[in-house]
């Protein structure tokens, strides 16, 4: 359970979301969840999002048209958000690489993308918008990617190909695969560094994986979930790890010792979130909606209605 004390008082004064469906990028008020600015005539379509507040930069990856598996014309762009004038100021080329995704900030302060068509992980220094280097991901199925919190490893989930790429950040080399029993759908990594969660996509279960043996030592089911899991998220003192599922409409808490699981209604499709003080906002695409979870009372507080559908949200 979240007590208030293990989350500090809200210190965000924005909030940004993803409108895939809508395919356009809103500002919205923290509290209220009131649209301040929206940004739209992007290419199809804006996916996923990185924020660091520090720099007053967003970064929204151009996946293409379609879906994971089925993405006729790839995308090759990322767009730079200014989130202080709430503005496009550039755009990240990363042809001949395709289909950019999952985004993640590296202890080198680079930027790591998966390139789901390219099979590999870009590397972005963001203070040039500009591809520095690749790292092979062994895989064309590479959608989402995590960093270790001890900084030494990348990790990507292959989908279809059930298994995770493991990869070595100082070196950039790709140390091998791990296989699992099923297709995948999310990935996550515990605080220690020691434990990769990686969702199983064709059950409600989690796999397990102990990352020193590089093999899955525990498949765990998860309670209150219908269907088969997709993104996993922990929050930022690793206290919590919660799920989501597009083909559902709950959100999924686990504790740290995955022991406890408790289940929460939202809107339909409930796809990325981001945390805030004691708050976790679910970007439920389905039907347009943003629902806040109380996580100490561990029930939803309150939701509001933020564009058409949107994926991603996160605070600056």
């Amino acid at each position: 359970m979240v007590s208030p004390k293990d989350n500090a008082a809200p210190t965000t004064h924005g909030c940004i979301a993803v409108d895939k469906f809508g395919c356009q990028i809103l500002f919205l008020h923290a509290e209220t969840g009131a649209i301040e600015t929206v940004l739209d005539g992007f290419p199809e379509t804006v996916h996923e999002l990185l924020v660091r507040p520090e720099a007053s930069r967003a970064y929204v990856p151009i996946f293409g048209d379609g879906i994971h598996g089925n993405n006729p014309h790839p995308g090759h762009q990322i767009v730079v958000i200014d989130i202080d004038a709430q503005s496009h100021v550039a755009d990240i080329d990363v042809s001949p690489l395709a289909a950019p995704h999952t985004m993640r900030i590296g202890p080198d302060g680079l930027i790591y993308v998966t390139c789901e068509d390219s099979g590999v992980v870009a590397i972005i220094d963001p203070d040039q918008n500009a591809v520095i280097g690749t790292i092979d991901a062994g895989s064309r199925n590479c959608h989402r990617l995590e960093i270790s919190p001890d900084g030494t490893r990348v990790y990507t989930e292959n989908e279809e190909d059930c298994s995770v790429s493991v990869i070595d950040l100082q070196a950039r080399k790709l140390l091998g695969q791990i296989k699992t029993p099923h297709a995948l759908g999310g990935l996550a990594v515990s605080a220690d560094s020691k434990t990769v969660i990686a969702v199983d996509d064709e059950s409600p279960a989690l796999f397990l994986i102990d990352a020193d043996l590089g093999e899955v030592s525990e498949s765990l089911p998860l309670e209150g979930l219908d269907e088969p899991a997709q993104i996993a998220r922990y929050s930022p003192e690793f206290n919590v790890l919660v799920l989501t599922s597009m083909v559902g409409d709950r959100a999924l808490l686990i504790d740290a010792d995955f022991q406890g699981q408790t289940a929460i209604p939202t809107g339909r499709q409930p796809m990325d979130m981001a945390f805030r003080g004691n708050e976790l906002f679910v970007a439920c695409q389905g039907d347009g909606t943003i629902h806040v979870i109380d996580l100490e009372e561990r029930q939803t507080s309150r939701k509001f209605m933020a564009g058409v559908g949107c994926e991603s949200v996160g605070f600056f």
